[in-house]
């Protein structure tokens, strides 16, 4: 018999919302996959990347309480202290108290494109699906292009990409977006590039630029780097 892949509830909780209602007589109620973590009432969470912070004061599944919520589950959960106009599709939400989704400024990614006609060079500005969210990113650097087979460089600064190229990029969101590394959390991580309503490449993000907030803005982007293999 085939056994269930394990799921990640020893990481960070991180919930890329799907749908958000105000419903009368309760308030702002976000739905949305738990991918990593654990989701329980109480917890204190932050809406990435605008940093808005909440308290969770229930969460619901099929249209009952529970206690707690595990990677997999379907969950809307009502929360306290955001407006539903505050919130939409595409943010992630996570524990304010253990390593808080952030927004980024820019993230380095390993892509293949599959299908575009002629080449894709920098400035090119496609939009990118990942998780729940779909953001226009330009294309700010294409650092080399690789064996597909191998990973060894086979150019360095390339001028363009082409179909069945792989190569390493880095992309900068036109709109606030939150991404994290594929190492640290897969679901997050990993990504289409979508053009004319067409896929043009996929990829999966190798590290990432933070960036705080706009109210909490630091003086310098943090990177958070994946782990070694």
């Amino acid at each position: 018999a085939l056994s269930p892949p394990p799921r990640e509830t020893d990481k960070p909780l991180r919930i890329p919302i799907v749908e958000v209602y105000k419903i009368g007589g309760i308030g702002t109620v976000a739905s949305g996959r738990i991918e990593t973590g654990v989701m329980r009432p109480g917890i204190s969470v932050v809406f990435a990347p605008s940093g808005i912070r909440a308290k969770v004061v229930s969460v619901e599944m099929h249209h009952r309480k529970v206690q707690e919520a595990f990677p997999g589950d379907h969950v809307g959960f009502h929360v306290q202290g955001a407006e539903a106009k505050q919130l939409s599709r595409g943010m992630v939400a996570s524990d304010a108290g253990n390593d808080p989704a952030q927004g980024c400024a820019s993230f380095l990614a390993q892509i293949i494109v599959l299908s575009h006609p002629g080449e894709l060079k920098v400035g090119f500005t496609p939009v990118v699906d990942v998780h729940t969210a779909h953001v226009p990113c330009r294309v700010a650097e294409i650092l080399s292009r690789i064996d597909r087979s191998t990973g060894q460089e086979v150019e360095r600064n390339p001028e363009g990409i082409r179909n069945g190229d792989a190569a390493i990029v880095r992309l900068e969101p036109v709109k606030p977006l939150c991404v994290e590394t594929f190492a640290n959390y897969a679901p997050l991580g990993r990504f289409a590039v979508r053009d004319a309503k067409t896929t043009i490449a996929v990829g999966f993000i190798k590290n990432v630029v933070k960036q705080e907030a706009p109210q909490a803005r630091q003086a310098a982007p943090r990177v958070s780097r994946a782990p070694p293999p």
